[in-house]
């Protein structure tokens, strides 16, 4: 059976305006997906690995070309496990709300963890190659305020990143569900902006 890895960013659970929204999106997908699991992974309640020193330091021996000694490979195992858990997905489902611009800390964090290389990505003749190759990602977000203009698209550091990192990695079928804006414009906006991103969602779980 496929897997379909969703990753939530969010603390708020029940409360979560964003992850609402990718509610919606799996009541849609799984009765189209009988051949799909759905495995979660909460950041907010999973214990990451700190990027010690000595893990840093492994980072810079596979960028070398070369495998991770023996003393370092034990440092690892808790890194690979999350790196192998992300590639055992056959496609994903991330709920992030927008903190300060950008992505809340523990995304960073669990992106820097896993985007290494030799793992998600390889450095060839003809310049990077990403290795996450054939899989479909939505990413469902919610934000304050609106940051589809001109004048404040420039403060949204949370789509381009998690474009370019994903896109990095191999993955390029990347659809956004961006919930905007949540508390700008007052609650009635905000409840018919919700709707209409859930409507939006439904639409690509069914198609995904």
């Amino acid at each position: 059976m496929k897997k379909l890895l969703h990753i939530i960013a969010t603390p708020r659970e029940d409360e979560s305006q964003t992850l609402r929204v990718s509610n919606a999106f799996l009541e849609a997908f799984t009765p189209a997906h009988h051949d799909w699991t759905l495995e979660e992974l909460h950041l907010f309640k999973e214990a990451l690995p700190p990027l010690t020193i000595e893990r840093v330091d492994g980072k810079y021996v596979l960028l070398s070309g070369k495998d991770l000694p023996g003393n370092l490979k034990e440092a690892w195992d808790d890194i690979i496990g999350h790196i192998n858990k992300f590639l055992s997905a056959d496609g994903y489902l991330i709920t992030a709300p927008m903190w300060n611009f950008s992505i809340p800390y523990v995304l960073k964090h669990y992106l820097d963890i896993i985007v290494q290389p030799k793992y998600l990505f390889r450095y060839t003749a003809n310049g990077v190659e990403g290795l996450v190759k054939n899989r479909k990602m939505v990413i469902v977000t919610s934000r304050g305020g609106d940051y589809r203009s001109a004048e404040t698209r420039a403060f949204d550091h949370q789509e381009p990143y998690l474009k370019t990192i994903f896109t990095f990695v191999g993955v390029e079928d990347i659809a956004f569900v961006n919930s905007q804006p949540m508390d700008a414009s007052g609650p009635q906006v905000r409840d018919q902006k919700i709707e209409t991103a859930c409507a939006l969602a439904r639409s690509l779980g069914e198609k995904f």
